[in-house]
């Protein structure tokens, strides 16, 4: 049986989204090329950052229904000290530290409006 294997995020520009999530996730590209650049996250699984070759493709994608999500342990602190860290980058902050019923979480966007989650690990 097959599973997925990348996660893709449209950006209207990978390598400036590139240092978006490397300086977020403190993690370094393992391809890249001018419109597609890809972190692997866990041996064989990547999120990769694609600017999409057919403008009309990032036009249309305009309802954005999906997150990333961080999952950190030791939560609620460390999703308060998360939070604290990404507002001192200037990350910005879609909705503040809550607690929803699977735990302390709160939203963030990159430059493009695509939707980053930190929430605890289950």
């Amino acid at each position: 049986m097959t599973a997925p294997n990348m996660f893709i995020v449209y950006v209207s520009d990978a390598p400036e989204a590139a240092r978006f999530y490397g300086d977020l996730f403190d993690m370094k590209p393992s391809i890249e090329t001018p419109g597609f650049i890809s972190f692997e996250l866990v041996s064989g699984m990547h999120l990769a950052l694609w600017r999409p070759y057919d403008e009309k493709v990032l036009a249309e994608a305009v309802g954005r229904t999906s997150e990333v999500c961080l999952a950190v342990e030791g939560a609620p602190a460390s999703v308060d000290a998360t939070y604290e860290e990404w507002k001192a980058k200037g990350v910005t902050i879609v909705s503040e530290p809550e607690d929803a019923p699977f735990g302390r979480t709160f939203l963030a966007a990159d430059p493009d409006g695509n939707l980053i989650r930190v929430a605890p690990v289950d």
